[in-house]
């Protein structure tokens, strides 16, 4: 199990908003969490940091190698929501951070188990030996609109509409979570990322970046691409390999 990770400002943001972790158990189980944060020029750095130190604690001390399937399902939705307080408290608190949030992308790679949990439009993908694949759906205005048919994908890429999102972490007390779960092949790789990464970089050039990067070089690979097609938010890549 290898997993490597990096966030980048990109090429037109004053800071960085996005926030991300990683963790190894054991040679066996590993995590990583990615978030991009929203609200104001403060908000989205705290919301987002909240959350990953958040979840990162709780993992660390509820993961082991121990927990059965439906253990470590509760554990990573326990985890998001237990987020969701913190930020959501946070704003009540001060004023100044009122209204802001953050996406989230948590998996657990526990052997060939992969375990998946997201709100917002932050994306894990898997890479097989011949393709990569979509393993959530974006909680965004123009998914919802693509999902019914008002338009088209190619009409989806440039949608004026397309950075807003319809659910975050700590914008309200309660957040619905979505879960997944499915079982990998050795060899498959698994891609956390902002949409700093997915705006910008196609599906079809991540595969190909993929099958010719080695993987501690893979992150900042994509970032680089990334920018080089515009760059104009910030970008975070995490990748776990099985």
């Amino acid at each position: 199990m290898k997993i490597y990770s990096k966030t980048d400002i990109g090429k037109t943001r004053s800071s960085n908003q996005d926030a991300v972790k990683t963790g190894k158990i054991s040679d066996s189980l590993a995590w990583s969490v990615v978030c991009d944060g929203m609200g104001g020029v403060a908000g989205g750095d705290v919301a987002s940091d909240i959350a990953v130190l958040t979840i990162s604690s709780y993992l660390n001390e509820k993961l082991s190698g121990e927990n059965e399937p439906e253990e470590i399902k509760k554990i990573i939705c326990e985890a998001v929501n237990s987020a969701n307080d913190a930020i959501y408290l946070k704003s009540q608190e001060d004023t100044s951070l009122k209204n802001m949030g953050t996406t989230v992308i948590l998996c657990v790679l526990s052997g060939d188990d992969l375990y998946v949990a997201h709100v917002g439009d932050s994306r894990a993908y898997l890479v097989g030996e011949n393709n990569i694949n979509q393993i959530t759906t974006d909680h965004s205005m123009v998914q919802e609109m693509l999902s019914s048919g008002k338009i088209t994908v190619d009409e989806a890429k440039n949608h004026p509409q397309k950075n807003v999102i319809t659910r975050a972490l700590g914008v309200s007390d309660e957040v619905q979570v979505d879960y997944k779960q499915l079982k990998i092949k050795p060899g498959n790789l698994v891609i956390l990322c902002t949409d700093g990464l997915t705006n910008h970089v196609e599906e079809n050039k991540i595969y190909e970046i993929c099958k010719e990067t080695e993987l501690s070089q893979l992150p900042q690979r994509l970032i680089d691409e990334g920018n080089e097609n515009g760059g104009t938010d910030n970008i975070t890549v995490s990748v776990i390999k099985y």
